[in-house]
C-alpha cells in the first residue's frame, strides 16, 4: 500500500460527481496531478477540463495518463456511483493501487482543520452553502466542500488559506459521514432515506446517533428530531427551529421556543423578512437573500453555527441578505406575470412537498405544473406512496422515467407504478421529449408556475427549457 507522503497524484473514479469534483479541485489547487473518469460529459466535467483537470469518458486503462499507472505515487478515489466491477476499478485493484472512498479522503482532509459539518436528510446543501457564505463574508473566513454549486462563488469548493475553518456537507449515504471528525455540526432532519443501504428507519436514525458521537465541540439540532444524540463530555447541544415548515397559516403565529429560532416573518413583493433569535440576543428585520420559505429554517441553522463561531450580528445581517442560493436548489429561472419557472433538486417526498408548498406560496393562484424525474429504483419503491401524496398537491404532473444512477432495474418498479397512485392529472413523457412537450402544453394565456424536480440528469435540459419558454 502506498504511503500518504508518497502521493503525488490523484485519479478520481466518478469525477463528475459534485463531491468528487470538489476534491479534485482541492488537490489540483494544492499542486497535485489530478484526472478522472466519468461515464458521460456534464457541465461539471466540462468545467473541470477548462480548469486543466483531464477527464476521460472511456472505462479503459489504455486511456489513463502515464502518471496514473504508478501504484506507489497515485491514489485512486472512488464513488459508489462507479460499480466495483467496472473495468477501471478492477484494473486498479489488480495493479495494487490504494483505492479509497471519497468520504475517507474528505475525512482526512477535514481533520486538518476545524470542520463545521451539516448533516441531515434535507437541507444539507443549502444550509452548508449558506454557512460557507456567512463565514466568507465575515472576518472569520473559511474553506468549504459543498454538495452543490454556490451561486455566489460559482463553485462547490472554496479555499481560504488564512482560515482554519472548513464547511463540509456530511453525506449519510453509505454511512459516509462516519469518516468525518466534526468540530461542530448541524443536524437538519432524519426522515428515513437510502433504505437500500440501511434497511430500516431505525438503522437510519441510529447512524445519525453514532454520527453525533464524533462531534468535538457543539451540536446544533432541529428541535424535535426523533434521535438521542450521543455527545461526548463537554460537547454542547443547541436546538433550532422556525415556525411552520410548510405554508404559513392564516394570520400570525408564534415560533416554537428553541435556542435559535425565527419569528415575525413577513412575505411581500418577493421578499421574506424575519427576526433571528439567539440564546441571548435578537437580530431584527433580516432580509432573506434567497427568498424561499424553506430557506428560513435553513438560514436559522446556518446563522446559529456562524454565530457560535464568532460571526457578528452585522456580518450575519449582510451575509444572509447577499446569499444568492445554490444551483438547482429552488432556482427561480423565469419570473414573468404569466409564467414562473423553478428548478429544484428535491428527490425525497418531504423535500418535494416543501418545494411545491413554496411555489404555491410565492406564486399563489397560478396553475402549478410539476415535472418529476424519480431518482433510483429502490427509492421509488420504498417511498412510492409518499411521492404520490406529495406530487398530488400539484395541479398537473409530468412524469419522466426513473433515473437509475448506480442501480439496475427492479421488476415492477417504474414511473408507471407512480402514475396509478397520483391523484392529480398526470402524463408520462420521455426525457428527450420534455422540452417540446412543455412548450406545446403550457397555455400562455393562463398564469402558470412550473417546477422541475429531481436529482437525476434532467438538469441538463434546464437551459434548453429556459430558452424554449
Amino acid at each position: 500500500m502506498c504511503q500518504q507522503n508518497q502521493i503525488q497524484a490523484y485519479y478520481f473514479l466518478g469525477i463528475g460527481g459534485i463531491g468528487m469534483s470538489a476534491l479534485a479541485r482541492y488537490f489540483f489547487a494544492r499542486g497535485y496531478k489530478c484526472a478522472g473518469y466519468d461515464r458521460t460529459p456534464s457541465p461539471v466535467t466540462k468545467a473541470l477540463e477548462s480548469e486543466g483537470i483531464a477527464v476521460t469518458y472511456d472505462d479503459n486503462e489504455n486511456a489513463l495518463p502515464e502518471w496514473a499507472t504508478r501504484p506507489k505515487s497515485c491514489l485512486i478515489v472512488r464513488t459508489p456511483a462507479v460499480p466495483l466491477d467496472s473495468r477501471l476499478t478492477q484494473w486498479f485493484e489488480q495493479q495494487g493501487f490504494t483505492i479509497l472512498k471519497r468520504a475517507e479522503v474528505l475525512g482526512d482532509v477535514t481533520r486538518q482543520m476545524r470542520a463545521l459539518c451539516v448533516a441531515g436528510t434535507h437541507g444539507k446543501t443549502t444550509t452548508s452553502t449558506m454557512l460557507a457564505h456567512l463565514l466568507r463574508q465575515s472576518s472569520i473566513g473559511g474553506n468549504a466542500f459543498l454538495g452543490g454549486i454556490s451561486n455566489n462563488f460559482q463553485s462547490n469548493l472554496l479555499i481560504d488559506k488564512s482560515s482554519s475553518y472548513v464547511v463540509v456537507e456530511a453525506d449519510e449515504y453509505d454511512r459516509s459521514f462516519h469518516h468525518l471528525t466534526p468540530y461542530m455540526s448541524v443536524v437538519t432532519a432524519v426522515d428515513p432515506d437510502h433504505l437500500d443501504i440501511y434497511g430500516t428507519a431505525e438503522a437510519y436514525r441510529e447512524a445519525f446517533e453514532h454520527y453525533t458521537s464524533l462531534i468535538q465541540a457543539a451540536l446544533v439540532i432541529k428541535k424535535g428530531l426523533p434521535i438521542t444524540p450521543r455527545l461526548g463530555k463537554g460537547v454542547k447541544c443547541y436546538t433550532y427551529d422556525s415556525p411552520y415548515p410548510g405554508l404559513p397559516p392564516e394570520g400570525e403565529g408564534e415560533a416554537k421556543p428553541a435556542d435559535f429560532y425565527a419569528d415575525n416573518i413577513r412575505v411581500s413583493e418577493g421578499k421574506i423578512m424575519f427576526d433571528f433569535h439567539t440564546p441571548n440576543t435578537t437580530i431584527p428585520d433580516l432580509n432573506l437573500g434567497a427568498p424561499v420559505w424553506v430557506n428560513i429554517e435553513n438560514s436559522v441553522a446556518a446563522m446559529a453555527m456562524a454565530w457560535l463561531n464568532g460571526v457578528t450580528k452585522e456580518e450575519l445581517r449582510l451575509g444572509i441578505a447577499s446569499f444568492a442560493g445554490v444551483w438547482r436548489r429552488f432556482n427561480i429561472l423565469i419570473n414573468r406575470p404569466n409564467l414562473a419557472y423553478v428548478d429544484d433538486y428535491a428527490h425525497h417526498p418531504q423535500e418535494i412537498a416543501s418545494s411545491i408548498q413554496s411555489v404555491r406560496m410565492l406564486f399563489p393562484k397560478r396553475h402549478t405544473i410539476g415535472v418529476f424525474q424519480p431518482h433510483l429504483y429502490t427509492r421509488t419503491r420504498d417511498f412510492a406512496d409518499g411521492f404520490a401524496q406529495s406530487l398530488s398537491a400539484l395541479d398537473e404532473l409530468v412524469l419522466l422515467p426513473i433515473y437509475p444512477a448506480r442501480e439496475k432495474p427492479i421488476e415492477g418498479v417504474s414511473s408507471e407504478m407512480l402514475m396509478g397512485k397520483v391523484t392529480c392529472p398526470v402524463t408520462l413523457v420521455e426525457k428527450v421529449d420534455m422540452v417540446a412537450y412543455l412548450k406545446e402544453h403550457i397555455n400562455p394565456e393562463q398564469p402558470t408556475a412550473l417546477i422541475t424536480i429531481g436529482a437525476g440528469d434532467m438538469d441538463r435540459l434546464v437551459p434548453c427549457l429556459v430558452e424554449s419558454l
